[in-house]
């Protein structure tokens, strides 16, 4: 089973990190990092750098796509090669999944059209002008397309679907073996229950334009 996890120039690294951890321990299954070119590719703070094994053109036909999402998916949004490869990779795939604004590439696509999807919650009006049924839930399952809400919950993604390929035992056991068991020092992770003055501060700096 090759699961490929897309890298774009300025990703958020969990996002990515988090499905590469739950779906990497699926039974045979084979992760690639795929990008337009391969070598390293910087996340969003420029930091760290993973490395993509092949290039897009190299990976045609995964069982599992996974889009993750930061400030460099913005640019991305016109990027016809990476949009033209989802819409391929979709075709044959069995799943197709994002975490975080990696679902408006996916939206960009017209794959979610007339779905219901999620996506970190800044960016999630956004998604409506793509014709996609925007929910604040933090995993959405609508056929074989999986979207999860903001960087964490690509963890949540990950265990979900291994659930659901190869059953909830098996994702209980990665679960167990992750130590995956959230205990935040604060209830603010989501903008229902963090502070009104900051959820406010980061909607009016919100890069995501609605005109």
């Amino acid at each position: 089973m090759q699961i490929a996890i897309v890298l774009f120039d300025r990703f958020t690294a969990l996002d990515a990190v988090g499905p590469y951890e739950t779906l990497g321990r699926l039974p045979d299954a084979e992760l690639v990092f795929v990008a337009e070119q391969s070598g390293p590719v910087r996340t969003d703070t420029g930091a760290l750098a993973i490395t993509a094994d092949k290039t897009l053109a190299e990976v045609t036909r995964p069982d599992i796509v996974v889009v993750p999402g930061g400030p460099g998916q913005t640019p991305q949004m016109e990027n016809d090669t990476l949009l033209d490869w989802l819409r391929t990779t979709d075709a044959t795939s069995t799943w197709t999944t994002s975490v975080c604004t990696g679902s408006l590439l996916l939206a960009a696509t017209g794959l979610l059209e007339g779905r219901r999807a999620t996506s970190h919650w800044l960016a999630l009006d956004y998604m409506k002008q793509f014709g996609v049924e925007p929910t604040g839930e933090r995993v959405v399952i609508d056929g074989k397309y999986v979207t999860a809400a903001g960087v964490s919950s690509g963890i949540d993604m990950g265990l979900t679907l291994v659930g659901r390929i190869a059953g909830e035992e098996h994702a209980q056991a990665v679960q167990l073996l992750t130590e995956y068991d959230p205990q935040p020092p604060y209830d603010a992770g989501a903008p229902h229950k963090a502070p009104a003055h900051l959820v406010e501060e980061f909607r009016t700096k919100s890069r995501f334009s609605l005109t």
